[in-house]
């Protein structure tokens, strides 16, 4: 059986994606993964073949040149890698953990493969364009793309697990109206300090329950704060098994980032995007945007985002529930088509043609 490296790393954002391909290929290859130490919290280690590749950031400060070195160093050892476990294929998820692998592959002349769920192509992915074969996308229309390279977009439908397609979808029978918050693997504070507030407000006229992410260290704090308040809660960091808690609400507000978007999207769950205002290249805005105009969803810009404005946004929304019935029809006809065996073709047939 030949062999892949998925290399990723990072946050949940970059590391989801790599464990979804690996999901749909596990059948035709012999799968391994490279991660920086950041992205190992995120991996499920279960009969997993990893190799830790712990890229520095390559910032221009004092510590530039020593950085380097350890860059070198690093290409060095997934030479010895690739090499020692005949690894034939690379697909890379983006980011800059990436970077020792794909010279080593280039060097090795191994076939590199891209991978961007963005509606804005990363500055790695970007730059190691020329180097690649494919770069497989969930648009190709995407910002800051070179056209002198746009045959080598391949598109898919964006990549969630198995288990978004196969969960039964839950109807809820509880009278609460349960909002799901999610800052995105990192947590977000701007959510642990506007919406608790705004979801008291709402409660006293509305039955809620909330699931909401936050950091570890702050989950026994909002935990006995909504608890106080008499609201129904459940409080986590990082959920492998995100696909139900998205399956228990009826509305979500979520940072922008691609993954978030595409599990929301593909249980047909309305949501209210609150894109990170420092995404590069102000990422998290573009995705957003893609499916407000498709009429799936609403956007709150955090730059001028208040407790005031919120709650008066989300009254507006629960004292009619007619958008939120609209945004999830328009969901429904989104995701009519898309299939897991769809992805799972398209994506085996781009891998094993070139």
């Amino acid at each position: 059986m030949k062999k892949i490296l998925i290399s990723t790393g990072g946050t949940g954002g970059h590391v989801i994606p790599a464990e979804i391909i690996g999901e749909h290929l596990c059948d035709s290859y012999e799968i391994y993964y490279s991660s920086d130490k950041r992205g190992l919290k995120y991996l499920s280690f279960n009969k997993k073949k990893i190799v830790v590749i712990n890229t520095p950031k390559l910032n221009f400060n004092f510590f530039l040149p020593f950085k380097l070195i350890k860059l070198f160093y690093l290409i060095l050892e997934s030479l010895v890698f690739l090499k020692k476990e005949k690894i034939n294929k690379l697909i890379s998820i983006g980011g800059y953990m990436s970077i020792p692998v794909i010279i080593a592959a280039r060097i090795l002349c191994l076939k590199v493969y891209l991978l961007e769920p963005n509606l804005t192509l990363g500055r790695s992915n970007k730059f190691f364009l020329n180097f690649s074969q494919k770069i497989i996308c969930y648009s190709d229309k995407l910002i800051n793309f070179p056209k002198k390279f746009i045959d080598k977009i391949e598109l898919i439908n964006p990549l969630v697990f198995k288990t978004f397609y196969e969960i039964k979808k839950d109807i809820n029978q509880n009278k609460k109206f349960c909002f799901l918050i999610s800052g995105g693997s990192q947590g977000a504070n701007i959510f642990d300090e506007i919406i608790k507030e705004v979801m008291v407000n709402l409660a006293k006229k509305y039955p809620l329950k909330v699931i909401q992410q936050t950091s570890t260290q702050n989950i026994e704090n909002l935990t006995n704060f909504y608890s106080l308040n008499n609201i129904e809660n459940e409080i986590f960091d990082f959920e492998k098994n995100f696909v139900n808690l998205i399956n228990k609400s009826d509305l979500c507000i979520t940072r922008a980032g691609a993954t978030s978007l595409a599990e929301i999207s593909i249980m047909n769950k309305p949501f209210i995007a609150i894109p990170l205002p420092t995404s590069k290249d102000n990422h998290q805005m573009e995705n957003a945007k893609y499916y407000e105009n498709l009429g799936c969803c609403w956007i709150l810009d955090q730059k001028t985002l208040n407790k005031e404005k919120l709650l008066n946004f989300l009254f507006k929304i629960l004292d009619n529930k007619s958008d939120i019935v609209s945004k999830e029809s328009n969901l429904k006809k989104l995701n009519y088509k898309n299939s897991w065996n769809d992805v799972n073709q398209k994506l085996k047939k781009i891998i094993n043609e070139n």
